[in-house]
């Protein structure tokens, strides 16, 4: 069989999944329908729907879009079945049913941006940057009962920079999905539907990925500096890391501060002061052992600005106060004074 001959039915919705969408369609795959979300609605009182991007995608090469309310409604079930696909391509999408996953002679894969077993779950790429890892990349794997759990068909590895946020290797796994995605697809091609997989070895699984609400994104200011750097990097830009801004008069409110960037210093906390800003401090105190100050302090030494950690001074380079739009921190403290009275929890 040919790709040209290959029906093809895509399901996805975010901008994650028009990487992958757009590959198939350019490079001449035959894509005969489109799933996704039903329209979101946006504005104060709900009264506009945005198209998910797959959907504006879809539309704008004349493709057809389904957009059921339920995987199980049997008007969208006998409407997907009169497109008589060969194969189904999930990427970025929903838990689909049996009934959907198995319909298809050649089965259903999905493009996951890890890889699994390891971050199994609705948000890989946030987490994989959270903790820290170095190293990530995507897996295609056929659908089975189970949420991320199917027979892996595929993997590509991708590393991840220090100095990397969640949109660089958001980017950069699109289009190694996209790329994973149509290779996977020859492969089905070439070996009639009997594209070879393995089954997932569960002790390998070691994190999960659930889905970030707004509290997960609050920062802990007790963790080392290390760990609310990767955790900042980990939210940027969306949905961002966010934290209360506290005057530490306890009658004035509280703000909330999201923060967008940040940089390890190496300089620990004890003390009170910066290491290397801080000669008079240490040469005044040269019997006394250093105590570490409140975690969450804030200070702003040659407009740049600095918050204690467990460990080590942070420093913030970019953060939104409520109200305003994102800025540098230097430009912040243009504006803010005496940030010694406020610590950030």
């Amino acid at each position: 069989m040919e790709k040209k001959n290959l029906r093809i039915v895509f399901m996805g919705t975010p901008e994650f999944a028009v990487g992958s969408l757009q590959r198939l369609v350019e490079n001449g795959y035959n894509v005969v329908a489109v799933v996704t979300q039903p329209d979101k609605p946006v504005g104060r009182h709900g009264s506009v729907l945005r198209p998910s991007p797959v959907k504006e995608y879809a539309l704008a090469h004349g493709l057809p879009v389904l957009q059921p309310l339920k995987m199980k409604d049997e008007h969208f079930l006998d409407e997907l079945r009169s497109y008589h696909a060969d194969l189904q391509v999930v990427v970025a999408f929903r838990m689909l049913p049996e009934v959907v996953w198995a319909m298809p002679r050649f089965g259903t894969f999905n493009v996951h941006a890890a890889l699994l077993p390891d971050y199994r779950g609705a948000a890989p790429i946030n987490w994989a940057v959270i903790n820290g890892e170095t190293l990530t990349g995507v897996t295609t794997f056929f659908l089975d009962h189970d949420i991320d759990t199917g027979r892996i068909i595929a993997q590509r590895q991708f590393p991840i920079p220090d100095d990397a946020d969640v949109e660089y290797v958001y980017d950069g796994l699109m289009q190694l999905g996209a790329q994973l995605c149509t290779d996977t697809v020859d492969l089905v091609l070439s070996t009639d539907g009997n594209a070879p997989s393995q089954p997932q070895q569960d002790s390998d699984a070691h994190h999960a990925a659930p889905k970030i609400f707004k509290e997960t994104c609050a920062i802990d200011f007790s963790l080392t500096a290390k760990r609310i750097y990767d955790f900042v990097r980990g939210l940027s830009p969306v949905p961002g890391a966010w934290c209360l801004l506290t005057p530490r008069d306890a009658n004035a409110p509280a703000q909330v501060l999201k923060i967008y960037k940040t940089a390890k210093t190496g300089e620990s906390s004890a003390g009170g002061a910066l290491v290397s800003s801080a000669p008079d401090y240490n040469a005044a105190n040269t019997h006394d052992q250093p105590t570490s100050v409140e975690v969450g302090t804030l200070k702003a030494e040659n407009r740049r600005l600095f918050v204690a950690t467990v460990d080590e001074w942070l420093e913030i380079l970019e953060l939104q106060p409520a109200g305003k739009k994102r800025m540098a921190a230097r430009d912040y403290l243009n504006g803010f004074q005496h940030p010694e009275d406020f610590l950030l929890k």
